[in-house]
């Protein structure tokens, strides 16, 4: 494929995601699976470029779900898996092989700063640790002049640590 077939793609793939995520869920997760896409887009070997398109529109969709708790009762937006593979007209064992293939790419995970909603962004338990000296300390034991630089820099996508020497 050509830059302009993989933006085409990449367009149609958004378009997919965006049809889903505006009847079944809601902006936050339109917005982290359009990141998604476009990140997929700019890897060397573009993984949507083979394949059915549908079949990648639910791998998307599925891995922001997966480490969003998207399949839990408890959370709100709620949607079972089965939901969006029958949307797409898929296989799960298929869209599931490539939500694997999508976060070993990415390095995807719990908690990733890119992918994870603001509400679970902000329970994430790591918030409440600081590095200080290279060890792992609670941001509560800090003077709260420092804990407001940490909660600052967290709220920019940063991250720091603290050397006392």
């Amino acid at each position: 494929m050509n830059k302009k077939e993989i933006k085409e793609s990449e367009e149609k793939l958004i378009g997919l995601t965006n049809s889903f995520c505006t009847q079944k869920l809601n902006f936050e997760y339109k917005r982290l699976c359009m990141n998604l896409v476009k990140r997929l887009g700019r890897k060397r070997d573009v993984p949507f470029q083979r394949g059915r398109i549908e079949i990648w529109a639910a791998a998307v969709i599925y891995t922001i779900g997966s480490i969003n708790f998207l399949f839990d009762k408890s959370f709100k937006p709620f949607v079972k898996p089965d939901d969006i593979c029958e949307y797409f007209d898929t296989k799960r064992s298929t869209v599931t092989n490539k939500v694997r293939e999508i976060k070993d790419m990415l390095d995807i995970g719990f908690f990733d700063q890119d992918f994870t909603t603001s509400r679970l962004a902000g329970e994430n338990p790591f918030n409440k640790f600081v590095m200080v000296d290279g060890i792992i300390m609670l941001l509560s034991d800090l003077s709260l002049n420092l804990q407001k630089m940490v909660k600052e820099a967290r709220a920019r996508g940063e991250d720091i640590e603290f050397f006392t020497t």
